[in-house]
């Protein structure tokens, strides 16, 4: 037995006498991951060339992890699946033998259909009308969607064989062993020998990315496109296909793949700064990055046509064993409709329907200008013409399309603009350069694989490197200063405007990635704040490292009271801030006659800002609002925390308690932990009961305040589930 560790949370365990190969936890990119460690390399066998890799996944307990996915099987499976050739007709690796799914029963359940939705998005006519198709075009698309899946739908049992593991022994297959020995960690044993495997990540630890990012400082321009991705599912070295619009000094994703807080931190970006996401499809290289989108105070704005969010809802909600309702508790629906320009805050887009084996649309986007509009056209994805050509029938019961949608198609994706970035990634369900030899666009990026160009392709469009930008319209004016006076008025707002041009006023200052800001126990004369980019506040001996975004303070408590701050301020991304004095801003917190009042807040601040749920992207004007409205209670030892008094969340300042279920401890709680979860997620009366277990005291918090802070939300979520993972696994 073997065990290598591939990265945070991933491992490689390999038994080649038992013929097996398992990828220990499947986080986005787990099979560029393998790649880079050379666990997946290209090899001949029986005169074909293919990919080794693994034949067994062992899924993670607990479905989320530090907000992103911790079980994204998909890429993974098909890696097995196709490029290991296990379903390939012919092929020396279809041996019958199916790839299998380890873990717990409601992870399989999941993943199943999960898989499912992946490969086909919505699974009948009935849904593609429930999302306001016509019947006849409902047809239509459905024909279209069985043409692709070679006439029917194969049930995810049908391609995997699944394994539900419990605390007690199961086989995996000749003579391997596997069961849970509590919450995310697994005991293999083979002959004499055992291994335990790991899942959970620990403190400070995320999923890692494949690829090293460079940094930029993006300038929020009138309208410009910003390329954050040109690569797809299999490319080790560049993110998936993606970009972002700059218009008007907003920000807006177009789609959000594997690792986009990632791409977004080189970018010097956070969740924060996202107004909304243009969405084309929920394939992983396309989706996987949603739930990081969670990360913020604020629900971003989800953009696509009604038909494609659909897909993405289902998928989302099998995947996290939600219910579909759940999806406007961190998005914010906008409706986009087909085939017309919709007008989003003065940016025009044109969603365009696209044949892909899911529900697809590709978009427009224009801004008037001088001489008319600019316009930017994402073509992710498409298909090859010659394929789509091949499905063309006259027989309105034979599933393909119509000459007529085929013409439409081409029509469709010839439409001259000043910039196209264009899906080349080819094969049965993806786009061909060679089809736009004769496109009239301006300038054409070609994107969506892990080929380098060949010479046919190098003359028809060329490529994008991460973070470049394509101006069609130049800002004349700074939107950084118009954003940070609009917060500004929001964190004082009995200060005048006068007065806030006090601080507008102050030096900017620029801070590499790495650079410290503010450093512990160093009395700084600065506070500095925020303008863009993405910090991290560290407390390493409370085991606190929190990121912080544009709008935030470094130093503020530290610079008002002139004592050495408790933690470092420390730059993520490159930074780029105000740089206002110590006794400057003591003077402008006096000269407005809220230097009392800072002062008085700014410790439960600080304790809020230090804490795991509230501590990450929630803004100061939102932790404000909930320290002033909070609830301050006292319990003494061995009474037992009620919420009688309504839906609220038992948030501990001091002392300690214990979370039981009957007579079994759960979870002891420390400071900066809560209580309620149940209250807040589902409006319910808990289901775990809470003690302390010495005198406590405790800040109450009204349900209704945190209901739409995303990333609050997120947090709840991750803790009720592992509670529920520690509750089952000691039932078991």
């Amino acid at each position: 037995m073997k065990k290598v560790k591939v990265a945070a949370g991933v491992y490689w365990l390999e038994i080649p006498e038992a013929d097996l190969y398992i990828l220990c936890g499947c986080p986005a990119d787990s099979v560029k991951l393998l790649k880079k460690k050379g666990l997946i390399v290209s090899e001949e066998k029986s005169g074909v060339v293919c990919e080794t890799g693994p034949n067994a996944i062992l899924l993670s307990d607990i479905s989320i992890q530090r907000a992103r996915f911790s079980n994204l099987a998909e890429f993974p499976v098909l890696q097995i699946l196709y490029f290991q050739g296990m379903i390939l007709p012919g092929h020396p690796n279809n041996t019958g033998a199916k790839p299998l799914l380890i873990g717990a029963k409601d992870q399989l359940k999941a993943q199943a259909e999960y898989i499912y939705r992946g490969n086909y998005g919505l699974t009948s006519e009935q849904e593609i009308v429930d999302a306001g198709i016509p019947v006849e075009q409902a047809r239509e698309m459905m024909r279209l969607k069985l043409k692709f899946a070679f006439d029917r739908m194969v049930k995810t049992q049908d391609l995997l064989d699944l394994l539900a593991v419990t605390t007690r022994r199961k086989e995996i297959k000749n003579g391997v062993f596997v069961r849970r020995k509590k919450t995310n960690l697994f005991q293999f044993t083979y002959k004499d020998k055992s291994i335990d495997i790991n899942l959970n990540l620990k403190p400070g630890e995320q999923y890692e990315a494949p690829y090293p990012l460079d940094y930029h400082v993006p300038k929020r321009e009138y309208f410009s496109v910003v390329h954050i991705g040109e690569g797809d599912g299999w490319d080790c070295d560049r993110p998936c296909m993606g970009s972002f619009l700059t218009f008007q000094g907003k920000i807006y994703l177009i789609d959000a793949g594997p690792n986009i807080i990632y791409s977004l931190t080189a970018m010097g970006l956070s969740a924060n700064d996202i107004d909304g996401i243009f969405h084309t499809h929920a394939h992983d290289d396309h989706f996987a990055g949603l739930t990081a989108l969670f990360r913020t105070d604020k629900k971003i704005k989800h953009y696509t046509t009604p038909l494609v969010r659909a897909s993405v809802i289902k998928k989302l909600s099998a995947l996290m064993s939600i219910e579909e309702e759940s999806f406007e508790k961190y998005f914010e629906i906008c409706n986009l409709q087909f085939n017309e320009w919709n007008n989003v805050d003065g940016l025009e887009v044109k969603p365009i329907f696209s044949p892909h084996p899911i529900e697809t649309n590709i978009m427009l986007f224009r801004a008037l200008w001088e001489k008319g509009y600019k316009t930017y056209a994402h073509w992710a994805d498409i298909v090859s013409l010659d394929i789509l050509s091949g499905m063309i029938t006259d027989d309105d019961i034979q599933n393909g399309v119509s000459q007529e949608f085929f013409d439409r198609v081409k029509r469709d994706y010839l439409t001259p603009v000043n910039l196209k970035k264009i899906d080349i990634g080819g094969g049965l369900i993806h786009g061909r350069a060679e089809d736009f030899a004769d496109d009239k666009s301006e300038k054409i990026i070609l994107s969506h694989t892990s080929h380098p160009l060949n010479k046919v392709q190098k003359e028809i469009g060329g490529g994008a490197s991460f973070g470049v930008a394509d101006v069609l319209i130049e800002a004349s004016q700074d939107y950084t200063k118009a954003i940070a006076s609009e917060h500004l008025h929001s964190y004082f707002p009995t200060v005048p405007k006068c007065d806030i041009r006090i601080l507008l006023n102050c030096p900017e200052t620029f801070f590499n990635a790495g650079e410290i800001l503010v450093k512990r126990n160093n009395v700084n004369e600065s506070i500095y704040y925020i303008l863009s980019g993405v910090i991290e506040f560290i407390q390493s001996s409370k085991g606190i490292q929190n990121t912080l975004s544009t709008g935030s303070m470094a130093g503020e408590l530290s610079g008002l009271m002139r004592i050495a701050p408790r933690g470092t301020y420390r730059a993520v991304s490159n930074v780029k801030a105000l740089r206002i004095s110590s006794e400057m801003y003591i003077e402008f917190a006096k000269r407005n006659d809220i230097y009392d009042v800072i002062k008085q807040d700014i410790e439960k601040r600080h304790f809020l800002q230090g804490t795991a749920l509230f501590g990450e992207m929630v803004s100061c004007p939102i932790i404000n609002k909930i320290i002033n409205t909070w609830k301050e209670v006292d319990y003494k030892k061995g009474q037992r925390l009620s919420s009688k008094s309504g839906h609220v969340l038992f948030l501990l300042e001091n002392g300690g308690i214990d979370i039981t279920y009957d007579d079994l401890l759960i979870e002891k709680l420390s400071s900066g932990d809560f209580y309620g979860t149940e209250n807040i997620l589902f409006d319910a009366a808990p289901l775990f009961k809470a003690r302390t277990d010495r005198p406590s005291h405790l800040y109450v918090i009204d349900r209704k305040l945190i209901t739409d802070i995303p990333i609050v939300q997120w947090k709840l979520t991750e803790t009720y589930e592992r509670r529920m993972k520690d509750l089952n696994t000691l039932i078991s």
